[in-house]
């Protein structure tokens, strides 16, 4: 099955391409975004962007994650944002990183939201929720913004980097949504 792709009025959610992988490793593997998340390694070596992408397409085709680049007509890739499907319990987990280079241009909050419409359109999902380390507020702002009620504090929930982390959790239900603040065309 191929990776679906998808226009907001700014961004197009687009599967990776070999070509981002410089790209990847230049706006994720810096310590602003890759210290903020469970996944991005740092350093960010040689090799790891490649071996992330070549698994997207088997995850979309088994049906438990769709991982997007977010790219911007002007500026290229910007970002990633992803969906972790648990077909049996209709529930998707969302996730994003914006390169620091375009922070503070609502593209995380764009690119999650054409994702949340996704989910409960398309994929028929009930709920729909995202984590993120409580020392990272602004990925908790673009939650806020997405309409995601705050569920709690997972205290000293993971290590991050060698670092003891606490997490927040914040979910919004198909029947909350309405139609967001996203809406997206396939293309």
């Amino acid at each position: 099955m191929t990776l679906p792709t998808m226009q907001t009025t700014r961004l197009t959610l687009r599967p990776f391409e070999l070509a981002d992988a410089p790209v990847i490793k230049r706006l994720a593997g810096v310590p602003e975004v890759a210290l903020t998340t469970q996944n991005i390694p740092y350093p960010y070596q040689e090799g790891v962007a490649e071996a992330w992408m070549a698994g997207h397409g088997a995850a979309w085709d088994e049906g438990s994650l769709l991982t997007l680049a977010v790219s911007e007509e002007e500026d290229g890739l910007v970002g990633a944002v992803s969906l972790r499907i648990d077909v049996t319990h209709r529930r998707g987990e969302l996730g994003y990183w914006v390169g620091v280079p375009f922070w503070n241009r609502g593209f995380a909050t764009e690119a999650a939201g054409a994702l949340l419409q996704f989910g409960f359109g398309e994929l028929g999902l009930n709920r729909i929720q995202a984590r993120h380390m409580t020392r990272n507020p602004s990925s908790g702002r673009v939650t806020q913004k997405l309409g995601m009620s705050a569920e709690g504090i997972q205290r000293q929930h993971i290590v991050a980097h060698g670092k003891v982390e606490d997490i927040a959790m914040c979910a919004i239900l198909r029947a909350e949504w309405g139609e967001g603040a996203a809406p997206y065309r396939r293309a």
